[in-house]
């Protein structure tokens, strides 16, 4: 068996707005860094008739997306941000129910794992040294349960496997 690449994970945003019939699922490129976390609230459950045992219960759950990435560019002429990383610096500037985003991460490697959901964008940060390269981090905010998805990853066809002669049985060239 071999284990999961972190590399293989992929982040969505809606840019169409949460309240649109059709979502538009635009990716955030430029990503080095994604760690999903749900912290859990629990509360003592313990009683006299627990035989000295404690015992918890959990009463609340939250997630959280933290990702960091490089910001990059095509020419030295005109910066044209990634429009995944553009929406989210945007949507860090809102307050309120505008500030509410939908998102939808998963893996691109066929596990299933895949989510939506609502969330806001608690930070966005960028600048860096004098001899960095332009980085940003930012932190997603979950609003209420992430819903479990079919794995929308559909792998590219792979490409045809290119034959020489002395490899063909029946001689024939392909390419």
């Amino acid at each position: 068996m071999r284990s999961l690449l972190a590399k293989d994970w992929r982040l969505e945003v809606n840019t169409a707005g949460i309240d649109a019939d059709c979502p538009v699922w635009v990716p955030v490129h430029g990503l080095t860094s994604f760690t999903e976390t749900q912290d859990n609230n629990t509360e003592d459950d313990s009683d006299f008739d627990s035989g000295g045992w404690g015992s918890d219960v959990v009463t609340q759950r939250k997630w959280s997306i933290e990702a960091e990435g490089k910001r990059k560019r095509k020419d030295k002429q005109r910066f044209e941000p990634d429009p995944g990383q553009e929406f989210i610096r945007r949507s860090a500037r809102l307050i309120g129910f505008d500030a509410t985003i939908e998102v939808r991460w998963y893996r691109r490697d066929g596990s299933p794992d895949a989510h939506r959901g609502y969330c806001t964008v608690s930070e966005f940060e960028k600048g860096g040294e004098v001899t960095d390269l332009e980085p940003f981090t930012f932190t997603l905010a979950g609003q209420g349960e992430p819903v479990e998805i079919i794995n929308p990853w559909d792998p590219p066809e792979p490409l045809p496997v290119p034959y020489d002669e002395a490899e063909s049985d029946s001689g024939e060239v392909f390419g």
